[in-house]
């Protein structure tokens, strides 16, 4: 078996997630995307979704993220969103309230940078705490 991969998950203002993993499964403009030790050298866009992530000790962890990239070379996979959190911090009725809320002001023609990212932001929340259930 081939030695786990070293994985950071960063966000604009933290480090959310760091260790090791077996298996990192991401969404990405092209579809998903699974990453095991070994794999070849890629960089790929994310969209907003829940990564898994597969620890050595059979852990499944899930990390909400709004979009940003992966990046997987010499046995390391970084992760870099705007915005990351950890799908055990959130509240899967408060994120599908705040991407309601966001879809409505789109709906009603509100499309200013500031509520696509909210969107956006609770489009990623809402798919990563699904998945954790």
């Amino acid at each position: 078996m081939a030695e786990p991969m070293q994985v950071e998950v960063v966000s604009a203002d933290q480090v959310v997630w760091s260790g090791q993993a077996t298996n990192i499964i991401a969404k990405t403009v092209e579809g998903d995307i699974g990453i095991l030790a070994g794999h070849s050298p890629v960089l790929g866009v994310l969209v907003p979704s829940g990564l898994e992530v597969l620890t050595p000790d059979g852990k499944r962890e899930i990390i909400a993220v709004d979009g940003g990239f992966i990046s997987v070379a010499h046995g390391r996979v970084s992760i870099l969103s705007e915005y990351a959190r950890m799908a055990g911090e959130i509240s899967l009725p408060a994120a599908e309230k705040e991407l309601a809320e966001a879809q409505a002001r789109l709906d009603a023609g509100d499309e200013d940078e500031e509520t696509r990212r909210h969107f956006v932001r609770a489009s990623g929340q809402v798919r990563a705490a699904q998945k954790a259930q």
